[in-house]
């Protein structure tokens, strides 16, 4: 008798495990914050939130919570898994937004900055809250992609979507937007609150996290980059 194949549609594994299987197979990274949305075939993010959430019953059971009987909880596991697949963690099990690129026909050739940009993550440590702001620095050349203003909120949305810290979360925009727009240089700032901060460990309410990332230009010119810094401090 033939052996099952475990990524076959009658297989016993669970959904997690034929997916780590394609991972492990085409010898691909699964950290925290990356994303392994193409090794997701249709069907199975709802599979994979029933597994989740079958899990987070199991957490609650262990954390002694009555989910049978208190009405405040019966549904938490399948909410918890919700929250976790198709919105805090969206960014790891999503492809990218779309992103229209277009030409640079005028050739822009100035300083544009977009922000502050709202953003959320968690930190990848104990899974709490990161809430923050970013600054993203753009300079341009005659052969660079213009994105619209609004894409650069998505595409920031869609990289801090996953557990993380931030000194990485935001080379992994740079990175992205350089590929986007292939600028002559990119900048991005980010300032944020942790929560494993603010409501453990230590509970200090008032440090904040701020760092940033600089390529090309901005690396290597040190008037424009203290251009940059100094018009997002005028609007901090």
């Amino acid at each position: 008798m033939d052996q099952m194949h475990p990524m076959s549609p009658g297989t016993d594994l669970p959904v997690s495990e034929r997916i780590r299987e394609r991972l492990v197979a085409a010898n691909a990274r699964f950290f925290a914050n990356d994303n392994i949305s193409s090794f997701i075939e249709p069907g199975e993010h709802e599979l994979l939130l029933d597994e989740v959430a079958g899990k987070m019953k199991d957490v609650l059971a262990s954390l002694v919570i009555d989910i049978d009987r208190d009405h405040n909880t019966q549904d938490t596991a399948r909410r918890v898994a919700k929250m976790y697949l198709n919105e805090v963690f969206r960014g790891r099990f999503w492809p990218a937004p779309p992103v229209t690129e277009f030409p640079n026909v005028t050739s822009l050739d100035e300083l544009m900055i977009v922000g502050p940009i709202t953003v959320r993550s968690a930190c990848s440590h104990h899974l709490c809250p990161i809430m923050g702001r970013l600054w993203i620095g753009v300079m341009p050349n005659q052969h660079s992609n213009l994105i619209g203003l609004s894409k650069y909120a998505r595409l920031a949305e869609w990289v801090m979507g996953r557990p993380q810290i931030q000194e990485e979360a935001i080379s992994q925009l740079a990175e992205l937007l350089v590929d986007k727009v292939k600028p002559d240089g990119l900048s991005v700032v980010m300032e944020a609150d942790h929560f494993c901060m603010s409501w453990r460990g230590v509970k200090d309410t008032d440090t904040k996290m701020t760092n940033s990332v600089m390529r090309g230009s901005f690396l290597k010119n040190s008037a424009l980059r203290r251009e940059f810094l100094s018009l997002i401090a005028m609007n901090r």
